[in-house]
């Protein structure tokens, strides 16, 4: 039994559900809720996709360019993987060209206080390396 990624169209994007990988994700989500998050928003980009939406709604060319080293590619992989796991919504308006935007459902909004402790975090430990790297919590989305 082989479950397909949403609007897939080759077989790299196969999983098979009862591969041992499979049935040992499920056992651990089951046991420890952090890799549960980890593996809907533990990419690279996801999380920083979400950040951008925390300050409202944006069409796909705004996320593009707050975003210049993602490739179009990875961009859309991620913003649909995103929507299928229910944290952000994609509205498409059907008019030419297409109007499409973005945003963080109850779900995506949930993750909120989970990016500002990671963000806390991040610039707490900077700090004590005195490696100010980071921005500080004033300039995160409310």
């Amino acid at each position: 039994m082989y479950k397909y990624a949403p609007k897939s169209k080759c077989k790299m994007n196969e999983v098979k559900e009862t591969s041992t990988i499979q049935l040992n994700k499920q056992t651990v989500f089951k046991l420890c809720p952090v890799t549960y998050v980890m593996e809907k928003i533990g990419s690279y980009w996801k999380p920083i996709i979400i950040f951008h939406l925390m300050s409202g709604s944006k069409r796909y060319g705004a996320l593009k360019k707050a975003m210049p080293h993602i490739t179009e590619k990875m961009l859309a992989q991620h913003l649909r993987q995103l929507e299928t796991d229910g944290l952000i919504s994609r509205v498409a308006l059907p008019v030419i060209p297409p109007h499409v935007t973005y945003s963080l459902t109850d779900a995506g909004q949930a993750l909120r206080p989970v990016l500002y402790a990671m963000a806390n975090w991040a610039i707490e430990d900077g700090q004590k390396r005195e490696e100010p790297l980071f921005k500080t919590m004033e300039q995160f989305p409310a």
